[in-house]
């Protein structure tokens, strides 16, 4: 008995649908991403393969590197009302005044590296020029004039009035930066009874 044969039809597949949720996940992904600021002071962190994210608030970093030879350190802090409210304390405390639209631009500025006296002039200055390199020379952290022992106590009592709780902390260093700098930091730190303080790494596998 002959074998019937079944004819064969060609297949195919509407992928129309899929290509439109494709769209759809990206388009929403590139509205809602976050473009990284451009950092002032970029420094080359040392490897490590911990992961532990730093936290998104209540948290300050000290970025300690070396511009045109220069040791400089920068800081900022997350959080508008954070670093609005640190500025505030800044202000008495060094006597003096900002207007309603400089402290507005602080607020914008994720990481700063000026002494508080030239601070008017890198307010003033667009984002663009702000942060080119030369632009901010570091916060003086010398014995005579330790200004960053000034940003870190202000800023800890700032993050206590406006949440009762303790700041975080944590340390960006060039992995060339010599270690007497970056435990200078730490020594000023645990002046403050701040004993607790992430340091930030650059992200390599295990078999680097």
């Amino acid at each position: 008995m002959a074998k019937v044969k079944m004819s064969k039809k060609a297949t195919s597949i509407d992928m129309t649908a899929m290509c439109d949720v494709a769209f759809l996940l990206l388009t929403f992904f590139i509205l809602t991403a976050t473009a990284k600021s451009p950092e002032p002071l970029p420094v080359d962190t040392p490897s490590s393969t911990v992961q532990t994210k730093l936290p998104e608030t209540d948290l300050a970093i000290i970025t300690v590197g070396k511009n045109n030879n220069e040791d400089q350190v920068f800081y900022g802090l997350k959080g508008k009302e954070l670093r609005i409210k640190t500025l505030e304390f800044m202000a008495q405390k060094y006597n003096i005044s900002f207007t309603d639209e400089e402290i507005a631009q602080f607020a914008l500025i994720e990481e700063f590296g000026v002494p508080i006296e030239a601070l008017k002039q890198v307010l003033a200055m667009k984002n663009s020029d702000r942060i080119k390199q030369g632009v901010q020379t570091g916060i003086p952290t010398d014995s005579i004039n330790n200004q960053l022992k000034d940003w870190v106590y202000t800023s800890r009592q700032a993050n206590a009035e406006l949440k009762d709780e303790d700041l975080k902390f944590a340390i960006k260093g060039d992995a060339k930066e010599l270690y007497p700098r970056i435990q200078k930091i730490m020594d000023m730190l645990q002046d403050q009874d701040v004993n607790s303080f992430n340091l930030v790494t650059g992200l390599r596998g295990k078999d680097y």
